[in-house]
């Protein structure tokens, strides 16, 4: 029986909205997905695609002048719209706990690490500052730092992937029940990088949280998660778990994806690496947003692909199409077939 949700989205629709107060196009158009505990799910796509915004969503730190429209988002069962600013402060840290892309905004520059560390967690518990000190000590260790030295530094002092570990300790001292770790490498260099999103694996095992991993890199994501969700012009147009979508991608574009990464291991052979044509695309009013740029677009094309609610689902009308011709190709045969089993 599979657990409950730790977050479940449902629908989510974010606008962009003028100082007339006037909506213009979706940034974000009905998103809907689920992380479990102890799983890892992965959102990729193009920058662009949505997936920092659906994070800000989550966080309730969306910019100014993006609005959520539509949709529903639950921590716990508890729906996160209905909220006051204050409680979602609260909930901030003490139930999620994030990353951010950019290390060198995770703590301010002229304080030293240890006293964030400290004043973050007596920001949500009520302890004296010897234990909340131990606290940030002991999750400084965790993620394989040198806990005093880092714990008297100044963030000026530390190297990037120093800061981004301790970035995670302090996302993880509370123990949130997820953790959204958006872009958590993109200023590192390939191998602390590593190392981090490694850190993060193992972490995230010990405690049983979710993670919601945001990344443009899909090598990484393929390695890490347990499933993953492609998001392209602001929408879902494909998820599934990890292994099935490694071996059987279905829409276009995610196939385009695949083909072009680097293979992961001494097991697969080079090829030549492909790449998706074209620039990536604006929400449209109708139609599939990645039909100006897909080598298979048809007719149908024109017509809003749904995004139904499978194991493996697909917002393309070319796997429907292709099942309907398997299904109608048995159809055909089964006369025969029953002849031939007589």
């Amino acid at each position: 029986m599979q657990a409950e949700p730790v977050l479940h989205i449902s629908g989510l629709t974010i606008t962009a909205v003028d100082s007339g107060h006037r909506a213009s196009p979706k940034l974000v158009d009905s998103v809907s997905l689920s992380v479990c505990p102890g799983e890892m799910l992965g959102i990729v796509g193009e920058s662009g695609s949505g997936k920092s915004i659906t994070a800000s969503a989550v966080l309730g730190l969306l910019p100014n002048g993006l609005t959520i429209t539509a949709g529903d988002i639950f921590l716990n069962g508890v729906n996160l719209q209905h909220l006051s600013h204050k409680e979602r402060r609260r909930v901030r840290g003490r139930q999620i706990g994030y990353v951010f892309q950019n290390y060198q905004e995770s703590f301010t520059p002229f304080r030293k690490i240890g006293k964030q560390l400290v004043e973050t967690v007596q920001a949500h518990e009520h302890l004296t500052s010897a234990k909340a000190r131990s606290i940030a000590l002991d999750y400084l260790e965790r993620v394989n730092l040198p806990a005093e030295r880092v714990f008297t530094s100044y963030p000026c002092q530390l190297s990037g992937g120093q800061l981004q570990r301790a970035a995670l300790a302090s996302a993880l001292m509370l123990k949130p029940s997820l953790i959204i770790a958006d872009e958590p490498t993109t200023a590192l260099d390939v191998l602390t990088g590593k190392q981090v999103l490694d850190l993060l694996a193992e972490l995230q095992q010990q405690t049983n949280c979710a993670v919601l991993l945001i990344s443009h890199d899909l090598a990484h994501v393929l390695k890490r998660t347990h499933h993953i969700a492609v998001m392209y012009a602001g929408r879902l147009i494909e998820a599934a778990p990890t292994g099935h979508m490694r071996s059987a991608a279905r829409h276009p574009y995610t196939q385009m994806l695949l083909h072009s990464r680097p293979a992961l291991s001494d097991d697969e052979p080079p090829e030549r690496l492909g790449v998706v044509a074209g620039e990536p695309g604006m929400l449209p009013q109708h139609g599939c947003p990645f039909a100006p740029r897909c080598p298979h677009r048809f007719a149908l094309c024109d017509q809003t692909p749904e995004l139904k609610s499978e194991a493996h689902a697909v917002a393309c009308h070319l796997p429907l199409i292709e099942r309907r011709d398997d299904d109608a190709a048995v159809a055909r045969d089964q006369p025969y077939l029953q002849v031939v089993h007589q």
